[in-house]
């Protein structure tokens, strides 16, 4: 029995034409899956979502038969705009910023009943945004959803939290960034806002004149009371030791028409001198 002998040449292009194949195969039919940081597989056979989810990492799968969706679970924002009314009927637009991801648990269930991230937002998150906010606003007037921001977001977050946990989403934050009402309130609000003002303005000044008015009433009263208490305490005796005191020891040059010195009237002794 004879045995012939294959070419090293031969050899080697049948093993790279079959790596080639092989290769070519693994690219059309893709007998793996890659599942990315942050992201979930959702794993269907012929379409139908099966309960197993993809971690990250690479896993193996039937070709054709099995097909991967993958869905981020990170944390994503989003930023809605909402109209809604207030409690006494003003219309206010309000742009809600909400922080959300999927719960990586129920990526499949999420995928099988929404879709991907894109119909999660806008058939999930923007209706039950817009549908929070109005019953919201409504249990408050303007005056409040200003004043209680931080009790209105409470509520709202706290609302879409359950509302969003039912479909397999998780909302992380809610903020309520603006909030923007028809001109002709704002314009009544600045009318309000000036008469306000001014009415601050006029009280301040009667005020002021009120408390200068009772100022000029305390120093005239002052100015009485002392005049009284100086009439009480001037005295003839207490005249005539001031005007000693003050005097320089000089007599008046004029003289008065009797020839009497006006300046000094010393009452006369009644003792008679010794004789």
């Amino acid at each position: 029995m004879t045995y012939q002998r294959i070419n090293p040449v031969a050899k080697l292009g049948f093993y790279t034409a079959g790596g080639f194949v092989l290769l070519v195969t693994a690219l059309i039919f893709k007998p793996f899956a890659i599942v990315n940081a942050g992201e979930r597989g959702v794993v269907m056979q012929f379409g139908k979502v099966q309960d197993t989810i993809l971690d990250e990492g690479i896993h193996p799968i039937m070709p054709v038969v099995t097909s991967v969706k993958r869905l981020s679970v990170r944390v994503q924002k989003n930023d809605i705009n909402a109209k809604a009314a207030s409690k006494d009927l003003q219309d206010v637009t309000t742009e809600v910023a909400i922080n959300w991801h999927i719960d990586p648990a129920q990526a499949n269930k999420v995928f099988q009943r929404v879709g991907d991230e894109e119909q999660i937002v806008n058939g999930i998150i923007t209706p039950a945004v817009s549908e929070v906010l109005k019953a919201a606003t409504a249990k408050k007037n303007v005056e409040e959803i200003l004043t209680k921001r931080t009790e209105l977001k409470d509520e709202i977050d706290a609302q879409l939290k359950t509302r969003l946990a039912a479909y397999g989403l998780l909302v992380d934050d809610v903020s309520l960034v603006n909030f923007a009402f028809s001109p002709e309130f704002n314009k009544a609000i600045e009318a309000k806002q000036i008469a306000e003002q001014q009415a601050k303005q006029a009280g301040f000044i009667a005020l002021q004149a009120k408390q200068e008015a009772e100022a000029e009433i305390n120093r005239a009263r002052g100015q009485a009371e002392a005049q009284r208490l100086q009439r009480l305490t001037l005295t003839p005796d207490l005249l005539q030791k001031q005007a000693i005191e003050k005097w320089d020891g000089r007599f008046p040059t004029v003289m008065g028409g009797n020839g009497a010195l006006p300046f000094i009237n010393l009452p006369l002794s009644t003792s008679t001198p010794n004789k």
